[in-house]
């Protein structure tokens, strides 16, 4: 379980495919005195293990669904990454809960500078439309955000993005047609399912 709080840009610093995975090999200055073996760390978003440590970096197995079906299939060695180590019920809890298991890839539209802010705007899979809410909570390449609006008729999302957000995160060296992991607000799915179910 995450919070969606990054809490360290690290980079891809070796990338060795397979037929039937890929690793990952992520330098975390910051964090790597905090990761052990087979410790769960977000990278943009997808939970993946630690399973060797070197220096100031780590290494993780990506299986080849897991590359097929997320925005971890474009990244190249020098990308940045957005890291975060699973939570720890004794801390005050920031952003929302955040599994790490993504549901859809999105396409960002559009990255829009202001003078306190960014407007963001992503197309979402119209399947994940239904559970966006305008104040809701959204899950962006690993990040904790709050949705500002979903246009149903686009299925485009809007979100806004402060300064210590675009510095501390990935989301400033997006380019409009890059594709970006959405995880969706946990609660909206287990409603769906009880209503779905009924009294069955």
């Amino acid at each position: 379980m995450f919070t969606g709080l990054i809490a360290e840009l690290g980079s891809i610093t070796a990338i060795k495919k397979s037929e039937t995975s890929a690793i990952f090999t992520i330098n975390a200055p910051g964090l790597i005195s905090e990761i052990s073996l087979g410790d769960s760390v977000a990278v943009n978003g997808v939970c993946l293990t630690a399973t060797a440590i070197e220096g100031t970096a780590f290494t993780a197995d990506v299986m080849v669904q897991t590359l097929s079906l997320t925005s971890l299939s474009q990244i190249f060695v020098g990308s940045p990454v957005n890291l975060e180590l699973a939570a720890q019920l004794n801390t005050r809890m920031g952003g929302h809960m955040v599994q790490g298991h993504v549901d859809g890839v999105g396409t960002v539209d559009s990255l829009t500078p202001g003078d306190k802010w960014a407007q963001f705007d992503i197309s979402v899979p119209a399947e994940l439309s239904k559970y966006i809410v305008n104040q809701g909570s959204i899950c962006l390449d690993g990040i904790s955000l709050t949705v500002g609006e979903i246009n149903d008729q686009t299925n485009v999302l809007t979100v806004w993005l402060i300064p210590e957000t675009l510095e501390r995160t990935n989301l400033s060296t997006l380019l409009p047609g890059d594709l970006i992991n959405i995880e969706v607000d946990i609660f909206a799915k287990y409603v769906e399912r009880l209503l779905a179910k009924g009294d069955k």
